[in-house]
């Protein structure tokens, strides 16, 4: 018998399903491992599949082929395959004589630097220069007003023909009292005092003739010439001023710059080398370079060294001397100083390329007669420009990688091409061109055998 509902009292919930979340949850974790699976099992499946096909295809050519090794090549996409030729680029050691170089920041000077002054005093009349003009020695560079010193010349004249003038009349009177001294009709006290007289005319005459001379030369010295032959720098003075021979500053400043030296500093290590070569008489070559070390401004030869070392420093100066006919170098210009300290001759030199840097020092890697790959440790000496002298290490006419070291190692088997020549591969880098993909790769990074 059924109990009638209450129409007053309130609806009751109808029971939770607490199964239902669960089972929810459940499916969920379900279908996204069934997805996954999907995804990841097919991609290993037709991997797998492309994997078997190879090793079966390699299979039926023969084991020479090496089906599984050349599945693994191409599977691998970027592995390298040990039975491959790599391509590399060789050059032979040969005998020859390198240079020992010796580096240095240096400072330009002046072969000379005068300063032009005034000799006499008096006013500036002209000038006869262009501000960074060159001239040669003796060239006229200004004028001094010369009317005053052309009076004082006027009056020493003067005085010189008075006083040679009575010099005359005193000779023909010594002589006239000898004449009579010999009849004796004359005392012999006056013809000693005429032969004095004459003799004081004649250093009269003397002093007269050495004002003379003198004033000349003050006449002289208004016309300012250049002492030295160089370039002038700004004028000091303009037309129109008083100068003297007191000035500071003077007229103008000359600098010799052809030639032109340079003033370097080396460490006191080096400078016995350079003592004995100039003892003997050779002087070792000096080149004076940019900024960036790659133009050669102008080149000369050592001059002289100084005679004291720097003990702060340790170093001692050095002088060299070089032409400046095109005049690259100027006066307290920086530049980088090359000079050959000595040269090493019939010794083994290389490519510096082809000398890496191993784990047990430098090495380099040497193609043998079988075009396998053999890492040899090697000593090296002198470096200059791209050649490196191997010191022991190495024979004359042995082969030595000098580009795609990164793709070999010890043993390696190698094909030697030219160097930018079409060989498989980018030799010029560490990243090549794979024809089965088509793409750029990275190489696989080196083993302790390599650089």
């Amino acid at each position: 018998m059924s109990v009638p509902r209450d129409p007053i009292a309130p609806a009751r919930p109808a029971p939770e399903r607490r199964w239902l979340k669960p089972l929810l949850a459940v499916v969920l974790v379900l279908a996204v491992a069934a997805v996954a699976w999907a995804v990841w099992g097919t991609h290993s499946g037709g991997s797998s599949g492309t994997s078997t096909a190879s090793a079966d295809a390699g299979g039926g050519k023969g084991p020479a082929k090496g089906g599984a090794g050349k599945g693994a090549g191409k599977g691998g996409r970027g592995g390298l395959d040990p039975n491959r030729a790599q391509p590399v680029a060789v050059a032979p050691a040969r005998i020859g004589n390198i240079d020992v170089i010796q580096t240095a920041l240096g400072t330009v000077n002046a072969l000379r630097t005068v300063t032009v002054r005034p000799r006499v005093d008096g006013q500036l009349q002209n000038v006869s220069f262009t501000e960074g003009q060159l001239v040669p020695a003796g060239a006229q560079l200004a004028q001094i007003d010369p009317a005053s010193f052309q009076v004082a010349l006027e009056q020493a004249q003067g005085q010189l023909a008075r006083d040679d003038a009575q010099l005359a009349n005193a000779r023909l009177d010594l002589q006239r009292y000898t004449t009579l001294l010999a009849q004796d009709s004359i005392a012999k006290q006056q013809v000693d005092q005429q032969a004095a007289l004459v003799k004081q005319l004649e250093g009269t005459v003397k002093m007269d003739q050495a004002n003379l001379d003198n004033a000349k030369l003050q006449l002289s010295y208004t016309r300012i010439v250049a002492p030295v032959a160089g370039r002038t720098g700004l004028r000091q003075v303009d037309p129109g001023n008083m100068v003297h021979q007191t000035d500071t500053n003077g007229l103008v400043v000359i600098t010799q710059v052809d030639p032109i030296t340079v003033v370097y500093t080396i460490p006191q290590d080096a400078l016995p080398r350079v003592l004995e070569r100039m003892r003997g008489g050779d002087r070792p070559v000096v080149q004076a370079l940019d900024r960036d070390l790659k133009t050669v401004l102008a080149s000369g030869q050592l001059l002289t060294t100084d005679n004291v070392i720097d003990v702060s420093t340790g170093t001692v100066k050095l002088k060299a001397q070089l032409p400046n006919s095109n005049g690259k170098l100027f006066p307290n210009q920086f530049v980088n100083v090359r000079m050959v300290v000595d040269t090493h001759r019939n010794v083994v030199i290389v490519p510096t390329a082809a000398v890496q840097l191993g784990a047990q020092g430098p090495v380099v890697y040497v193609v043998k007669a079988d075009s396998t790959v053999e890492v040899r440790p090697v000593k090296t000496g002198a470096t200059e420009g791209q050649m490196t002298e191997i010191t022991s290490g190495l024979r004359e006419n042995e082969r030595v990688i000098v580009d795609g070291v990164d793709r070999i190692r010890e043993g390696s088997k190698v094909e030697v091409v030219q160097p930018g020549g079409n060989a498989p591969g980018d030799m010029k880098g560490n990243a090549s061109t794979d024809p089965a993909q088509g793409r750029r790769r990275r190489q696989p990074p080196q083993g302790q055998g390599g650089t």
